[in-house]
C-alpha cells in the first residue's frame, strides 16, 4: 500500500499568507507543507502537496492520486461551491478523503454554503484555520493505517 498522502488545494490558495489575512491568517502554504509533512513523518508517510488555480490541474492530480496515493487532503477553494468535474475526479478515488478548509464556509456568503466536495468527503474541516490542514492528515494517516 502507497504510504502518499496527498494535499490538494485550489485557487488562490497560493497567496495563502498574503491575501485577506484577517479571514486566512498569515501562515503560508509553505509553512502548511512543513507542518504537514512533520506530522506525516511521524506516522511513516510521505505528502504531496499541490495547488493549483486551474482546475483540470486539480483534477489531473485526482487521477494521479489514485496511482500513488493513499489519501488526499483536499481544499478546493471556490471550486468546493462549482466544481462537479472535481467531485466525479473524487469519486474514482477508492482512498479517503478529507475536505478542508481554513475559513468557516457556513458563517460566510450563502453560495459557499454549499459543496459538490462533501458529497464524497470522509470527513470536512472547516473553520479550524490552517491547523485544519493539521487534524486532517493526521485522519487521514489513521484511516490509511487501518486499511
Amino acid at each position: 500500500m502507497s504510504k502518499t498522502i496527498y494535499i490538494l488545494n485550489g485557487p488562490n490558495l497560493n497567496l495563502l499568507g498574503q491575501r485577506e489575512p484577517e479571514i486566512y491568517g498569515h501562515t503560508t502554504l509553505a509553512d502548511v507543507e512543513r507542518a504537514c509533512a512533520a506530522i506525516a513523518a511521524q506516522q511513516g508517510f510521505q505528502l504531496r502537496l499541490f495547488q493549483s488555480n486551474h482546475e483540470g490541474a486539480i483534477i489531473d492530480s485526482i487521477h494521479e492520486a489514485r496511482a500513488s496515493a493513499c489519501g488526499i487532503v483536499i481544499n478546493p477553494g471556490a471550486f468546493t461551491h462549482t466544481s462537479i468535474a472535481i467531485l466525479d475526479a473524487l469519486n474514482t478515488f477508492e482512498g479517503p478523503v478529507i475536505e478542508c478548509h481554513i475559513s468557516n464556509i457556513h458563517k460566510r456568503e450563502a453560495f459557499r454554503h454549499h459543496s459538490y466536495v462533501s458529497l464524497r468527503a470522509d470527513g470536512v474541516l472547516a473553520g479550524m484555520g490552517v491547523e485544519g490542514y493539521e487534524l486532517a492528515v493526521r485522519r487521514i494517516c489513521s484511516l490509511c493505517a487501518a486499511s
